[in-house]
């Protein structure tokens, strides 16, 4: 390599660093979720302008404890792992069912979105967080969210049998999640 590569490369690394440090000191902590897996922390921009009623019922599950040892029941490599299911199988809910509110956001690697059944009218507690491209699923589920740090983390969730449509057995679990303004450090 000669210099003005080796220069090139180690720029490029001190922006990305740069600008990754700062998009996590500027986030709005009544907005920001921290997710604790086994493998570490996970930090969730929440996005109240895309879907304001999601947004304000996820806080309002994550600060009652609700999603605390919940297992990502449902995780296909290079799709999205799923969580949220109070009975581990995908069937439960909080009992709260939420109007859908689509937008353009597209569904795409760390983006956090709502599962639902057939009714577009049927979100509730569980979610899913992309591990890849989805564009199918624009416009037909709700994006909450997107994952600022901890990718990493979320990556080495458990998968689940592609046979039996990602159901995982013996799951990982989400340790606890709490909205960050909550969060005394």
């Amino acid at each position: 390599m000669n210099r003005l590569t080796i220069f090139s490369v180690c720029a490029t690394l001190l922006l990305l660093f740069t600008a990754t440090s700062s998009m996590a000191t500027d986030l709005d902590p009544e907005n920001t979720l921290y997710m604790d897996l086994k493998n570490g922390r996970v930090v969730i921009a929440m996005k109240p302008d895309l879907a304001p009623r999601h947004v304000a019922r996820i806080k309002e599950l994550v600060r009652q404890g609700f999603y605390d040892g919940l297992t990502f029941h449902r995780v296909i490599d290079g799709f999205m792992a799923q969580t949220g299911c109070p009975r581990g199988d995908g069937t439960g809910g909080s009992g709260v069912k939420l109007k859908s509110e689509f937008s353009n956001f597209p569904h795409y690697r760390g983006v956090c979105s709502m599962a639902r059944a057939q009714d577009i009218n049927s979100a509730d507690s569980q979610f899913f967080i992309m591990l890849g491209k989805a564009p199918h699923l624009n416009h037909q589920y709700t994006v909450w969210g997107k994952v600022v740090s901890g990718m990493e983390y979320v990556d080495m969730i458990k998968k689940g049998d592609p046979h039996r449509n990602g159901r995982v057995k013996n799951p990982d679990k989400i340790i606890r999640i709490r909205v960050a303004a909550d969060v005394k450090e």
